[in-house]
């Protein structure tokens, strides 16, 4: 028994090794624009859910759904993530879809995950994927009032609806149909 632990055990160890050295080496392709493999994928994207569900805090929104809050945050959307997100206008942004992985098109999907989740991504961003931490830029009040906005997208009242109307307001350069001047900018 001691020798069949034993042989699992060094059977790990060099399939351990062997990774460790095929991705030190090189010969593991790191392109985003390629199609990432189903195990990938699978381990990629239940890495991140695990990690913001171990480390999200367990806290509320302090902010209520009200037209100013989703004003507020249709507007700090509009700058800061619908070039990446998209807008009602072109919710699935070419260069949203540049990124590996891609990036979610929330009015096309809808963020389906807790508030609280949804502040911890906000406020600290996700490595590897061009998520940035956005506690730098932003105040606790402004993120709160994204994730107010984020919870809400599929009914918007009609203030947070107008944001998205102003002159302006249009999907990155570059993107099929849009407009010369990009978010943000």
């Amino acid at each position: 028994m001691r020798n069949l632990f034993t042989g699992i055990f060094l059977t790990l160890l060099v399939i351990g090794i062997a990774v460790f050295l095929a991705v030190k080496k090189g010969y593991v392709d790191f392109k985003a624009d390629q199609e990432p493999s189903f195990l990938e994928n699978k381990l990629a994207m239940e890495a991140v859910d695990s990690s913001t569900d171990r480390h999200a805090p367990d806290m509320k929104n302090p902010l209520a759904a009200n037209e100013e809050n989703l004003a507020a945050g249709a507007k700090l959307y509009i700058d800061h993530c619908a070039g990446c997100h998209g807008i009602p206008s072109n919710p699935d942004s070419q260069f949203g879809r540049s990124f590996y992985p891609n990036v979610p098109p929330f009015f096309k999907d809808s963020p389906d995950m807790a508030e609280n989740q949804n502040f911890y991504i906000i406020q600290h961003g996700i490595r590897w994927t061009g998520m940035p931490a956005w506690n730098k830029t932003l105040n606790e009040t402004q993120m709160w009032q994204l994730v107010t906005f984020l919870s809400n997208i599929e009914k918007l009242p009609p203030a947070a609806k107008r944001e998205f109307d102003q002159p302006g307001v249009s999907v990155p350069a570059g993107t099929p149909g849009a407009a010369s001047v990009p978010i943000g900018h």
